[in-house]
């Protein structure tokens, strides 16, 4: 009898990025300021709130804020991953952070196998809708099943796979037109004083086994994206910043943009008088209240 041939891997498309805030208000001021469009304000059913920034390449940014402390706490002890991983994320780092990063499935349960298989599951599954109104105020309904991976070494880090059970049939190109140019996405910055530690986590939710070691850490490819883990040397001669916290495990410190006009930047940043600096072809601009982790911005022919 033959043996089954297994499919190769294929890696996962990064879908978007959760950044706990203080209030959806802080969040909608301070990315204004930074040239994006943010989407009117979206209530989950278990206590949480975000304002996303969507991206043409599919990719968002969700700032996440607390609308029902109760509800977050009740749910969390029931097991629900997402809110008692942010309510962790709060408790240790305050209401102003960069917790998670979520790929696209078109399969969780079988996700949620695989992480428990490998000792990567960081709990239960996770299946809930919401309402999602555009900028026009077109409402419909969002579904989703989530299935969650973690590591006992980096409390202040999880992931998760996102399957789009339902999609609102909603335009929302409006929300994905951005002043200062954004169309997406490019790569997701960690830090952590040995990276090839988590080399085999990244690799399980990346949903790819090459990686590429370079002198200040190392890089997993998502389809769409980078997943860059360096060291906080690296961090500080790349980006100019330090590592958020002192100590060991994997810390997500920011995320690049995609832009087709660094001048375009500038000139929305100073507008809205906000600071930035520039190294090595980027715009970077510094984690503030309202934005969790560094922002960058760079030059991409196709963006």
């Amino acid at each position: 009898m033959s043996k089954a041939i297994k499919k190769p891997r294929k890696a996962r498309i990064l879908d978007h990025a959760v950044l706990p805030v203080e209030s959806l208000e802080m969040a909608r001021a301070r990315f204004s300021a930074l040239g994006f469009t943010v989407a009117p304000d979206g209530l989950h059913p278990f206590g949480t709130e975000n304002a996303c920034i969507y991206f043409a390449d599919g990719t968002f940014l969700e700032p996440l804020g607390i609308a029902q402390r109760e509800d977050c706490e009740a749910t969390a002890r029931k097991g629900n991953v997402f809110t008692a991983r942010d309510q962790a994320f709060r408790f240790r780092n305050g209401d102003n952070g960069f917790s998670a990063i979520a790929f696209l499935t078109d399969d969780a349960k079988a996700d949620h196998k695989a992480f428990r298989k490998t000792g990567f599951s960081a709990g239960k599954k996770l299946s809930f809708s919401r309402k999602f109104i555009n900028a026009q105020g077109d409402k419909d309904k969002a579904e989703f099943l989530l299935a969650f991976a973690a590591d006992l070494r980096s409390p202040d880090s999880f992931f998760f796979t996102c399957e789009r059970v339902a999609q609102p049939k909603v335009d929302r190109s409006a929300l994905e037109v951005h002043e200062n140019g954004v169309s997406g996405i490019v790569e997701i910055v960690l830090s952590e004083a040995n990276p090839t530690d988590f080399q085999y986590l990244l690799q399980e939710v990346v949903n790819n086994r090459d990686d590429e070691a370079h002198s200040f850490g190392l890089e997993i490819a998502a389809e769409n994206a980078l997943v860059n883990v360096m060291t906080p040397e690296g961090l500080s001669a790349y980006f100019g910043v330090k590592r958020s916290v002192a100590g060991r495990g994997l810390r997500l410190e920011g995320i690049i943009l995609s832009v087709r006009s660094l001048a375009a930047v500038r000139r929305t940043l100073e507008h809205h008088a906000t600071a930035f600096r520039e190294m090595h072809n980027r715009v970077v601009v510094d984690a503030s209240a309202g934005q969790g982790c560094f922002i960058a911005f760079q030059e991409q022919a196709s963006a």
